[in-house]
């Protein structure tokens, strides 16, 4: 396999690693935890990934744990570490670049994602940290957005802190008594696709308010 090839794999397996994590847990044992949390901190604490998953990951990740692949305490202490830390991560390379990042252009930043999350955070304030985190790319911008108009540091750990308690525990745990049931087992995949949808939804929703803001 060429080097476009094996690039390929490795971006498809990261964007679709729910569905992989069988096989993931198969080859790598306990080092799944260490890759998990991984891939969560990037998904949290990185501006230039939003792309990786978040919701359909914690289910699914759940769902292994019901399964008796994953031990579900170790692995929801991991993901809720990686949120956390990664939303911290996040705050603080916001607060480093600061205010001038919406005047200059930089190559890696979506700027469209940046000024939705910003509008996000005017809207809702501190609890925009905690709401964020149901809704995918603006959970990634929104950390960032609250260093950057410097929010109290103790303030935003509260709000990381117990945004990332609600996600995780939500998800992970819903995952792990939900999702060996029959029935979420023989569609699983239409699960997946439904929690990315409902994830979805409030941006598009969002999205057409603005619309209407606009026409009125």
């Amino acid at each position: 396999m060429d080097i476009l090839g094996i690039f390929s794999t490795f971006v498809s397996f990261l964007l679709h690693v729910d569905r992989h994590l069988f096989e993931l847990v198969s080859n790598w044992g306990v080092y799944t935890y260490a890759i998990l949390f991984l891939i969560v901190f990037c998904e949290t604490g990185l501006v230039v990934t939003p792309f990786l998953p978040g919701d359909s990951l914690l289910f699914a990740a759940g769902t292994i744990a019901g399964a008796g692949h994953l031990e579900y305490f170790p692995l929801a202490f991991t993901l809720l570490a990686a949120a956390v830390i990664g939303d911290a991560v996040n705050y603080r390379i916001g607060r480093y670049i600061g205010p001038p990042v919406f005047e200059k252009n930089y190559r890696l930043l979506n700027r469209q994602h940046l000024y939705r999350a910003h509008e996000f955070y005017e809207r809702h304030g501190g609890k925009a940290i905690v709401l964020a985190r149901f809704v995918p790319v603006v959970r990634t911008f929104a950390p960032f957005v609250a260093g950057v108009a410097a929010m109290d540091a103790r303030r935003f750990l509260l709000f990381n802190a117990s945004g990332g308690l609600l996600w995780v525990g939500l998800l992970v745990t819903a995952g792990y008594f939900l999702g060996n049931m029959p029935l979420v087992q023989r569609n699983f995949s239409l699960v997946i696709y439904g929690i990315i949808v409902v994830s979805v939804l409030p941006i598009v929703v969002e999205y057409a308010r603005a619309m209407l803001r606009r026409e009125r």
